[in-house]
């Protein structure tokens, strides 16, 4: 074997030293293009994120509009119910106003009715109180007055008359 073989005759020396000039002439170069690549690369994530930081600003901004509309349409609701219910009060009142006022009408019409019904049969008692007594003064006159008597009862039924007729009118 060789016991000292020159630097240049190894093979593996002859590809580093072509690995180290490949990498000073063309190392530049891919470098460069690398860096390029990786710093596109970083402003592409750059505006990424930027871009995100933006969306989320604007979610946020309609995050807080969507909660103010919220609490719009809620105290627009309480506002709507609480009217609702003074409405319903007011209705219910007026509802049992008018049915005390109508219980009270038929209230008078019944007392009204009792009334007439009262007179009428007052009216009819008297009536049948005026026929029996006249048939009873017939049956009288017939069977013994005189006529005499009854030119007696006549002038005094004739006197009597202005008596009765105020009597009468007053009732």
């Amino acid at each position: 074997m060789h016991e000292h073989e020159s630097f240049f005759a190894d093979p593996k020396n002859w590809v580093t030293i072509a690995f180290f000039i490949f990498f000073i002439l063309f190392g530049k170069k891919l470098w460069g293009a690398i860096a390029g690549i990786l710093d596109a690369r970083g402003e592409k994530v750059k505006a990424e994120l930027e871009e995100a930081s933006r969306l989320r600003s604007e979610a946020e901004a309609m995050l807080r509009e969507a909660e103010k509309s919220r609490d719009e349409a809620l105290a627009d609701a309480k506002a709507l119910i609480a009217g609702a219910q003074a409405e319903a009060a007011r209705l219910s009142a007026a509802t049992a106003a008018e049915a005390e006022a109508s219980a009270k009408r038929r209230e008078k019409m019944a007392i009204d009715r009792i009334a007439a019904a009262e007179k009428a049969a007052v009216d009819e008692v008297r009536l049948a109180a005026v026929d029996v007594a006249s048939a009873a003064a017939r049956q009288v006159i017939a069977e013994g007055l005189t006529p005499d008597a009854g030119a007696a009862l006549i002038d005094q039924a004739i006197v009597q008359l202005p008596t009765a007729l105020a009597a009468r009118r007053a009732a």
